[in-house]
């Protein structure tokens, strides 16, 4: 911490600090990177394989597939349903773009429908009326690492005979009613970019599922849609996860579980300094779903003022982010869809209102205070 000549305590610390998650696992991670040099196996190969079998381990799914980003895994899954031209994928406007890119990538229709205001994920019960004859999949997006209404959504599509890809890409770890996402729908897709609770040093990504020809299809398209040498089945795409990437994980992964509760209890600390703060009436936490394991991939609040607490935290050195400032259905990527404001007013609200605080596994108490205090005295201004 510095302070000004105002005395007025200012932060100095970065919104998510990956260097002290380094400093505590470097020698792993160097030993790990120079076996993978040593071994001169860079695409694939036997620590990509050890590492597919130890994220089902986690995931609870039979077969894991390693790919070369979270965007791919979403890609790879709707081209193994052979989602494309003519199709329908229901999903949710308030997520990073490349949930819905990937569903136009394969030349299928986002179809979007509104969010649950609290949770920030789909509104499983407004799913069934978007729901047509051209509908292919179901994708919720499992936000900031809290589960998807997962019940009603599988109910919903099972009455359609619908199939549920999961973007788990923020929610590596979360559970809901004892089952780790990703593996409650047809397929999971993760990423493991490396803001990510699970994070390479680059791209990557995983797609998980618990059916055996699906799999198989999988392991197809990521490789040009090649079994052997130059013979091609179908047409597929380059999004290999290398060995680089996939033994830094490994050795990340070991360490997932206390870097997750780490993050749980950095929230609940959020939560009772809150309390003693009294800022309750200015801000709503995150939900803490009952029967669901929040990994707080991101700690989202929501804020009548937030752009003007922005610019009040960052002038205390609190750094902060949105996710997201403008909702998909009105970004002009995918202006073609023919949305306008009012269609998705919840998601439009809060677009307007949500603030992430740091809420890395490394981040202090003393750090968590000063975001609070800071976030106080906005509330006394």
């Amino acid at each position: 911490m510095i302070t000004t000549a105002t005395n007025r305590t200012i932060a100095n610390f970065l919104f998510l600090d990956l260097r002290g998650q380094y400093a505590s696992i470097r020698g792993e991670i160097l030993e790990a990177v120079t076996s993978v040099l040593d071994s001169q196996q860079f695409i694939l190969g036997p620590q990509v394989d050890a590492f597919e079998k130890e994220v089902s381990l986690v995931t609870g799914c039979v077969h894991s597939i390693g790919c070369a980003s979270g965007s791919d895994a979403l890609v790879l899954a709707f081209m193994a349903l052979e989602v494309g031209r003519g199709d329908e994928v229901i999903t949710t406007p308030f997520t990073f773009v490349a949930s819905a890119g990937a569903i136009a990538r394969t030349g299928a229709k986002p179809v979007f429908v509104d969010i649950d205001p609290y949770t920030f994920n789909i509104d499983a019960m407004a799913i069934e009326k978007a729901i047509t004859l051209r509908t292919k999949a179901i994708m919720p997006v499992h936000l900031f690492g809290l589960a998807s209404d997962m019940n009603k959504i599988h109910d919903v599509a099972s009455a359609h005979r619908i199939p549920v890809i999961e973007d788990a890409a923020q929610a590596i770890g979360a559970r809901y009613e004892g089952r780790a996402v990703g593996s409650i729908g047809l397929i999971g897709c993760f990423s493991f970019f490396p803001s990510k609770n699970l994070g390479a040093a680059g791209d990557g990504g995983m797609v998980a599922t618990n059916d055996d020809g699906l799999a198989e299809k999988l392991r197809l398209l990521r490789v040009h849609g090649a079994r052997k040498e130059y013979i091609y089945e179908t047409l597929g795409m380059n999004s290999r996860l290398d060995a680089l990437q996939a033994a830094i994980l490994r050795v990340k992964l070991r360490h997932l579980n206390r870097w997750s509760l780490a993050r749980r209890n950095n929230a609940k600390r959020y939560f009772e300094l809150f309390r003693e703060f009294r800022l309750e009436t200015m801000i709503t936490p995150p939900a803490d779903m009952p029967g669901s394991a929040h990994i707080y991939n991101q700690f989202t609040i929501r804020v009548k003022e937030r752009d003007a607490l922005r610019e009040h935290l960052k002038s205390r050195g609190i750094p902060t982010k949105i996710y997201y400032p403008r909702p998909l259905h009105l970004q002009n990527a995918f202006a073609y869809l023919g949305h306008k404001p009012g269609d998705f007013p919840k998601a439009e609200t809060a677009s307007l209102e949500v603030l992430s605080l740091p809420i890395y596994p490394e981040l202090t108490e003393d750090q968590q205070r000063a975001v609070v205090a800071a976030l106080a005295d906005f509330d006394q201004e």
